[in-house]
């Protein structure tokens, strides 16, 4: 059975999105599991090699977990990669000349990594006043993103934060967590990140980084890609992961 190509972009984009979220954001679970399957193996071992002791106190000590934990690692970063690799797949299927089909598209590819941007940035101690509070997302200038986001993070939470996203109108001021500013225009992005409270702040447009985003969206040779600045992220007190990064277009510090 032959696949159109739009079926193949929806293919590839849902099924990494799905493996990213059930599988990468559940790093407690996933190390609790692992640790879990490595005291049982353990026991086993010790059972066969000793028939009739007493090996349930026999458990793996805490290089085991070490162990554990680095294989939870390594699957969410491998996890991570999969969902950059697939994404930068898409093009060669036709994303940037298919019209507004292309542009729901990479609307759908940017929503995506916004989301997976806050598994990996730690936020100051006081960002949340109790474990209760939300993760906050504000985007400005594009209401279909904010539907979209909506759509993503139904139902996800962030470090066991629920999250909210909101369209941001003119005169708001935050405070957020995640300000994403829609469009080309560098100006209008400049004043909206100035005149509103926010720690990651992502925009899209040519010299998003020169005024004051933390993270910038590029396309790179029809790729959906994104620089970050350190000296942004450090001035609004956040902190990224090497993991994230890693697998950044430019990573920028001091001034350029």
């Amino acid at each position: 059975m032959m696949l159109h190509c739009g079926n193949v972009r929806q293919f590839l984009f849902e099924m990494f999105t799905i493996m990213l979220a059930n599988n990468c954001a559940d790093g407690r679970g996933n190390r609790a599991r692992l640790v879990h399957v490595r005291k049982c193996s353990t026991i086993a071992k010790y059972a066969k090699r000793f028939p009739g002791a007493n090996v349930r106190r026999r458990l793996p000590d805490a290089s085991a977990a070490v162990a554990a934990r680095r294989r939870v690692a390594h699957w969410s970063f491998a996890c991570l990669m999969a969902l950059f690799a697939a994404l930068a797949l898409l093009p060669q299927y036709g994303m940037a000349d298919q019209g507004a089909g292309g542009a729901t598209l990479e609307r759908r590819v940017k929503a995506a990594f916004l989301y997976k941007f806050l598994g990996y940035t730690e936020f100051p101690s006081g960002a949340f006043a109790d474990q209760a509070s939300p993760v906050t997302i504000a985007v400005a200038g594009s209401d279909e993103m904010a539907a979209e986001l909506s759509a993503i993070t139904a139902g996800r939470a962030v470090n066991n934060h629920p999250i909210t996203v909101h369209a941001l109108r003119e005169g708001e001021s935050g405070p957020v967590h995640l300000l994403f500013v829609a469009g080309a225009d560098c100006a209008r992005a400049g004043r909206v990140i100035h005149s509103v409270r926010a720690l990651l702040v992502v925009t899209e447009c040519d010299s998003g980084l020169q005024q004051g985003s933390v993270i910038n969206f590029r396309i790179v040779d029809e790729h959906v890609r994104f620089d970050v600045s350190l000296d942004a992220a450090e001035k609004n007190n956040v902190k990224l992961s090497s993991r994230l990064l890693t697998v950044a277009n430019h990573v920028q510090r001091g001034p350029q």
